[in-house]
């Protein structure tokens, strides 16, 4: 009764995942016995060297991937229990993404990008939400620019207002700041953790950049799939 309790009031939980994968005649541990738990408002960073399964956790706990053993809950529902069809229903309009190489549509402006998640989940009537997010970044003079002409700094302003356009439950970052230089990436760090605090969103990133990190509530440290501290 009081795992139950516990799970229920958390944003986020995870109970004892492992991801393992068939590769050739052989069995690969992508991940082992992962726990962990992050109340609504909280961020968290994932932090490790390349290839330790920082992705394939982020990946299992958006919903995007189902682990080989254990469970991952969202606000006390067990998301790992779902097929694929219901995983994706539930992750409309409940969840944002953050990349390192942006996944804007290039033949889409600015606005029409932050309006895509708005109208699948929402329908007509979104462009004021849009234009309101791309005011926050500082990109309303750009909101009738095609991607290509924007620098990587403002791809990701704009990655950014489309995550948190739909003020969704939950933001996972993949090395948001990866792929710019430090300028850019202070700039980007700093809206992540502004647009995060308005919209009190449960924020997850997978980073190697240790100041990014060291601005979350919590950190959690992978080596070789394994939880250390």
């Amino acid at each position: 009764m009081e795992r139950k309790e516990i799970i229920k009031y958390t944003a986020l939980s995870v109970d004892s995942i492992s991801k393992v994968v068939q590769s050739g005649q052989q069995k690969l541990e992508i991940l082992h016995d992962i726990s962990f738990k992050l109340e609504r408002g909280k961020s968290m960073a994932v932090v490790g060297p390349s290839g330790c399964g920082k992705s394939t956790l982020l990946n299992i706990i958006a919903g995007l991937d189902v682990p080989t053993d254990g469970d991952v809950f969202w606000n006390g529902e067990n998301i790992s229990e779902l097929d694929e069809e219901k995983r994706a229903n539930l992750r409309n309009g409940r969840l944002g993404f953050v990349f390192q190489d942006f996944h804007l549509i290039d033949h889409l402006t600015v606005l029409e990008n932050v309006m895509l998640p708005l109208e699948i989940t929402f329908g007509r009537g979104v462009r004021k939400t849009a234009e309101k997010q791309l005011e926050t970044v500082g990109l309303m003079d750009r909101i009738n620019h095609m991607p290509k002409t924007l620098s990587g700094g403002e791809k990701q302003r704009v990655a950014l207002a489309r995550a948190f356009s739909t003020e969704p439950q939950f933001i996972f970052a993949d090395e948001p700041t990866g792929s710019l230089d430090s300028a850019n990436g202070d700039v980007i760090e700093e809206l992540l953790f502004k647009l995060n605090a308005t919209n009190k969103t449960t924020l997850v990133i997978v980073t190697h950049d240790k100041d990014l990190a060291s601005r979350c509530d919590s950190i959690l440290k992978l080596r070789a799939g394994r939880m250390y501290s």
